[in-house]
């Protein structure tokens, strides 16, 4: 443990052992900007795994934590309130179905009726305009009276004129008839639609997995009672991950979505990028994600842990300096700066610019080759000059 003596006339001075505190040589390097912070692998992304009817649990065919595939059966679900609907629905269209069919013949009967009553009325049209033809023959031959040939006339035109208004009703009546045919039609339609429609939620008692991944928080009972749209599970993709970090405040003014970022393992390094930040700061930190590139480590797995090293920028010729804890005591504005024969060091101010975990970037104050104190300054903080025995 080195010795500390305060020397209180002018300057504050204190006297330490020079073993009791670390130094270390401003250097010019290569320097680049990025943050070393360990991250846990997550899902990329969780799907809820919701009800479309409600119903009593008939059975749970998988277990939680099962892998399962898109499309496999989770549970079935039994709804005796729906089977009842359905029921409804069927007698419904079994009764539109015949209401429809006893329809088509009703018209069809009142169709031919119309027509065998016109062909009647046509063929007797026939016989009177040959009687009046021979009626006509007959005046003019002297054979019949005057008021003979009216009757004749008389009872001609009347059948005519039954014939254009038979041939009109009928006309009408198969308008009718078509209106009538297509309503008929779409009732029976949009009762098959409601059936098969009402059907197909038999299929939504079926509930089945929405993507392939690992079933979690399922933990259902036979004969329990689900309500309609109730989130029952959840499916965690387990293809693809995300990783996620908790950073340090300082940068979250340099982080941005897409910047380059490098997991280690086995050392072979993994390619990632930033895919979201949480901007919350929290006890000093804020939490980001990343996702992998390209491959992935062979351990990958939910709740891995690995060392992530996130690029802030190219690398570059600067002047750096060791981290130590001076940084906590003098926020960077100055550091005690040893003299040549390494017995005293002094103040000087300094600007810090960048940094990464093991070096600082200095801006302003020092040159390649100054020694500087970089840690015990939780002792030597107050002083102005600082004697190194």
């Amino acid at each position: 443990i080195g010795m500390l003596i305060k020397v209180s006339t002018g300057p504050e001075i204190i006297r330490i052992n020079s073993d009791s505190v670390q130094t270390a040589t401003v250097q010019s390097g290569e320097f680049s900007e990025y943050v070393n912070a360990e991250g846990t692998l997550q899902p990329i992304q969780t799907i809820k795994v919701y009800t479309r009817e409600g119903g009593f649990v008939e059975s749970v065919l998988v277990q939680d934590g099962a892998l399962v595939h898109k499309g496999d059966t989770l549970m079935i679900l039994s709804d005796p309130e729906l089977q009842r609907t359905i029921e409804t629905a069927r007698e419904s269209w079994r009764k539109q179905n015949r209401t429809y069919r006893t329809s088509m013949i009703e018209m069809d009967q009142r169709r031919l009726s119309l027509a065998q009553s016109i062909l009647q009325t046509k063929y007797e049209l026939k016989r009177l305009e040959k009687e009046h033809n021979l009626a006509l023959e007959e005046y003019r031959m002297g054979i019949r009276s005057r008021a003979q040939l009216d009757v004749a006339d008389e009872e001609y035109n009347y059948k005519m004129e039954t014939v254009r208004l038979q041939l009109e009703s009928r006309r009408q009546d198969s308008v009718l008839n078509a209106i009538r045919q297509e309503a008929l039609q779409d009732e029976l339609a949009e009762a098959q639609r409601q059936l098969r429609k009402t059907e197909e939620r038999l299929n939504d008692l079926i509930v089945t997995a929405p993507a392939d991944g690992q079933l979690s928080g399922l933990s259902l009972e036979p004969s329990q009672r689900i309500s309609s749209g109730t989130a029952i599970a959840d499916i965690k993709r387990m293809d693809q991950f995300r990783m996620r970090l908790s950073i340090n405040e300082f940068y979250i003014d340099k982080i941005t979505v897409g910047q380059p970022a490098t997991i280690t393992y086995e050392k072979k390094t993994y390619p990632m990028t930033i895919s979201s930040t949480v901007p919350e700061i929290k006890s000093g930190s804020f939490d980001i994600y990343l996702v992998f590139t390209d491959s992935l480590p062979d351990n990958a797995r939910i709740g891995k842990s690995y060392q992530a090293r996130i690029e802030m920028g190219g690398q570059a010729q600067s002047i750096i300096v060791p981290k130590g804890n001076f940084y906590n005591y003098t926020h960077g504005s100055w550091v005690f700066k040893v003299n040549a024969q390494h017995t005293h060091a002094v103040r000087v101010p300094v600007s810090i610019g960048r940094q990464n975990p093991r070096h600082f970037e200095i801006l302003e104050g020092l040159n390649p080759g100054d020694e500087i104190i970089i840690t015990g300054y939780d002792r030597i903080s107050d002083a102005d000059e600082v004697v190194l025995n």
